[in-house]
């Protein structure tokens, strides 16, 4: 819940604000051999700001 200083009363976040999503992030800068930084990560919105997590991939037959 969040609270609201414009009305003072209390009101519920959205569901969607609590859903992770794979999220493709561009950096606007380049790398050493002058290629575009690019990744993927977990966002979600808390309601005021994007929270980021680091995304590792990993192999399916490995983790049998």
């Amino acid at each position: 819940m969040t609270f609201d200083l414009t009305s003072k009363t209390l009101r519920q976040r959205s569901n969607w604000t609590e859903i992770w999503h794979l999220w493709t992030v561009i950096v606007p800068r380049r790398s050493i051999n002058g290629q575009l930084v690019y990744g993927k990560v977990w966002r979600r919105h808390d309601g005021r700001d994007w929270i980021y997590k680091k995304f590792t991939e990993y192999d399916g037959e490995a983790a049998a």
